[in-house]
């Protein structure tokens, strides 16, 4: 038993040695074990390599508009490891926290002392997260992301309302496939026996799997492109302005505050899971509801401005997806500006590639490192960059100091700070403490 909450999450983190398992089983013991708390709960479940967050994001604001209690499952954290569970967009208190690891630790010791073996630091928080929203705290509908992958993912093990699968982009290669076509199948192994599956996955080699999936599940399809379509997009100052149709919908002119041509298509997915589940009587969000809360979506660290003067924008691209957005994102919406990057990654991550296409758009480029193990060291960052405005620095927070110090009152310069999640997170939150200083 603990009695401080910082001793609970120190013991989850300790799980990290596990590193990932894929598989069920474990989660299959653990879950019967506790009664089976993941078969009381509405979830709509959400895979793909980007995108995740978002879509969850404006689906929760959606539906917290139509006064819904909303129960959300995310990673990684931004601001607070408690922020993974989440209901109706305020994580769980330390307290609850607390109680969830000391009812989960008992059956963790147990499953050890059989052959399935310890379980790792994502099976204990999804067990834990499955335990609050099926006997603590029930939710009318959970938002459920994949951690990795969908078919050997810790969260599926549940029968969901509905799926979605964002898209299919080359990621933890090494786990899920060298394949599109492969990794689309890890994907589509969230789609179920006769439930609907969303999907805005364009390559034809990855959409593919997943209809054929669907088809063999006699799971309804729709996908953005052929079913659903993106008309008459507008950027604005503040997001962007679109259209989503339908062959049975039309929603003209929504406005979001999250920017990127990506973002139209998260936002489209979100529209249609709603209105799908308003046509199977399963959800009542109405047309206005759907536009409000759409509008109010927020996601930290998803080209989110965080600082006026100078700019900085900190967006937690972290693949060749990821780092594409965000070039059109920028180029978007500032293409009259320098671009200065400050970027960091984890060593499994093919940063080189990342690093020449960011270069591409960057008047400078600097590199840095944080504390966290996976992380690679600044100046293997900066060799590996071709850029003629470089620099490095293996203390972040010196390096960022010395780009906001540069680039006060210039207001033709933007600062993004990019390539990790992990590390943005950090960044992000010693700027908006800085703020509040």
């Amino acid at each position: 038993m603990f009695n401080r909450y910082e001793d609970a999450v120190d013991w989850i983190h300790g799980r990290l040695k596990f590193g990932v398992k894929p598989g069920l089983k474990r989660m299959e013991w653990l879950l019967k074990e506790l009664g089976h708390p993941e078969k009381n709960i509405p979830t709509i479940h959400v895979a793909g390599t980007n995108g995740k967050g978002s879509t969850i994001s404006y689906m929760l604001h959606m539906l917290k508009e139509a006064n819904y209690n909303v129960g959300t499952f995310t990673s990684p954290y931004i601001e607070t490891f408690n922020e993974r569970i989440s209901v109706n967009g305020e994580p769980i208190s330390d307290v609850d926290m607390l109680n969830l690891v000391n009812e989960v630790k008992p059956y963790v010791e147990k499953i050890e002392q059989t052959d399935l073996g310890g379980p790792t630091e994502f099976e204990i928080i999804t067990t834990m997260m499955f335990l609050y929203f099926g006997k603590v705290n029930q939710p009318d509908v959970l938002l459920l992301e994949t951690g990795l992958g969908g078919r050997l993912d810790s969260t599926n093990i549940i029968h969901p309302i509905l799926s979605i699968i964002t898209n299919v982009g080359y990621d933890h290669m090494n786990i899920l496939g060298n394949t599109i076509a492969e990794i689309a199948s890890e994907k589509a192994g969230i789609i179920k026996q006769n439930m609907p599956v969303l999907t805005a996955v364009e390559k034809d080699e990855a959409l593919q799997v997943i209809k054929n999936k669907a088809k063999q599940l006699d799971a309804e399809i729709l996908s953005v492109g052929s079913d659903i379509h993106i008309l008459e997009h507008s950027t604005y100052e503040q997001g962007e302005m679109f259209t989503v149709k339908t062959d049975s919908y039309l929603f003209e002119n929504l406005k979001i505050q999250m920017r990127g041509q990506h973002q139209t298509k998260n936002a489209a997915l979100a529209v249609s899971a709603l209105h799908l589940l308003r046509k199977h009587n399963k959800l009542t969000v109405s047309d206005d509801q759907i536009y409000k809360g759409l509008f109010k979506a927020m996601w930290k660290g998803r080209f989110e401005q965080v600082k006026n003067n100078p700019v900085v924008i900190v967006d937690g691209a972290h693949n060749h997806e990821g780092i594409e957005s965000l070039i059109e994102t920028a180029t978007r919406h500032y293409p009259d500006k320098q671009v200065h990057i400050l970027f960091s990654a984890l060593k499994d991550k093919e940063y080189e590639e990342m690093i020449h296409r960011l270069s591409s758009i960057a008047a400078t480029m600097h590199f840095t490192t944080f504390d966290f193990p996976r992380a690679e060291a600044a100046e293997k960052l900066y060799s590996a960059c071709k850029h003629i405005e470089k620099s490095y620095s293996e203390s972040w927070q010196e390096m960022l100091d010395k780009l906001l110090q540069l680039y006060q009152g210039e207001k033709d310069d933007v600062i993004i700070v990019t390539g990790s999640l992990y590390f943005i997170s950090e960044v992000r939150n010693y700027l908006v403490s800085k703020k509040g200083s």
